[in-house]
C-alpha cells in the first residue's frame, strides 16, 4: 500500500506514544528548570550545566516532537518553503544541542577531576563550553537549510529532502550518525575514561604513600 499514511506511521498507538513522550519531555524538563531556579544552589557550576541540558531537552520536545505530532495530523506540509527550511533546521539544532551540551558537561567534569588545582570555577569557561555546544549544533544543521524543500509527493505537499541516489543517502546517514552518535559517544567515553584513570591513579598513590610520623 503506497499511502503516505503508512510512511508517516499514522497509527493511533504510535500517535499516542508520541503525545506521551511530548508531555513527559515538557513536564519533566520544565520541572527541572523550575526546581533549579528555586533552589539556593542554582548558581553552582554543575547546576548550570544541568539547567542547560534541561533547556536543550525542553526544546527537543517543543520543536522536534510537537512539530512531528502536528505533521502526523495534517499529513501534508502547510507552512510553505521558508518555514520548511527553518523548522527542519531548528529541529536539527535542538537535537544536536541536546547531545553536545552533555558532551560539554563531560568535558567540564573531566577538567575538574584531572586539574583540580588549576580548575577555574569562573563562569566564562562554563559559558564557553555551552556556547560551543550550540555553535557546533548550528554548524552541523546548516546543510538542512539547503537540502530541505517543499515537494509534491503522492499528491500532497511535503517538507522533503531528496538526495537522489541510495549512495548519497548512505553517505548522508553515515555523516549524521557520526555527528550525533559516534563523535559525542567517543568524546564522553574518553572523558570518563580519563576521570576513572585519574581517580584510580591518585587513589593508588595515596595508598602507597608512606605514613607521616607524628610526634
Amino acid at each position: 500500500m503506497g499511502d503516505l499514511n503508512v510512511y508517516y506511521f499514522y497509527d493511533w498507538i504510535q500517535f499516542t506514544v508520541m503525545w506521551v513522550l511530548f508531555v513527559l519531555i515538557v513536564v519533566l524538563n520544565a520541572s527541572v528548570i523550575a526546581a533549579l531556579l528555586c533552589t539556593n544552589a542554582r548558581k553552582s557550576r554543575m547546576n548550570f550545566f544541568i539547567m542547560q541540558l534541561a533547556i536543550a531537552d525542553l526544546f527537543v520536545g517543543l520543536i522536534l516532537v510537537f512539530v512531528d505530532i502536528v505533521q502526523k495530523i495534517t499529513i501534508a506540509w502547510l507552512a510553505g518553503e521558508f518555514m520548511c527550511k527553518i523548522v527542519k533546521f531548528l529541529q536539527a539544532v535542538v537535537m544536536y544541542a541536546s547531545t553536545y551540551v552533555l558532551v560539554a558537561l563531560s568535558i567540564d567534569r573531566c577538567d575538574a577531576i584531572t586539574n583540580p588545582m588549576n580548575f577555574s570555577g569562573s563562569w566564562n569557561r562554563a559559558r564557553g563550553l555551552i556556547v560551543s555546544a550550540w555553535l557546533i549544533s548550528i554548524i552541523f544543521s546548516i546543510p538542512l537549510l539547503i537540502l530541505y524543500e517543499v515537494k509534491e509527493v503522492q499528491g500532497l505537499l511535503q517538507c522533503w529532502i531528496d538526495l537522489g541516489t541510495p549512495r548519497r543517502w548512505q553517505i548522508w546517514m553515515t555523516l549524521v550518525s557520526v555527528m550525533i552518535f559516534v563523535l559525542p559517544a567517543l568524546t564522553i567515553a574518553a572523558c570518563y575514561a580519563v576521570i576513572v584513570l585519574t581517580i584510580w591513579t591518585k587513589s593508588k598513590a595515596v595508598v602507597m604513600s608512606p605514613p607521616v610520623n607524628s610526634r
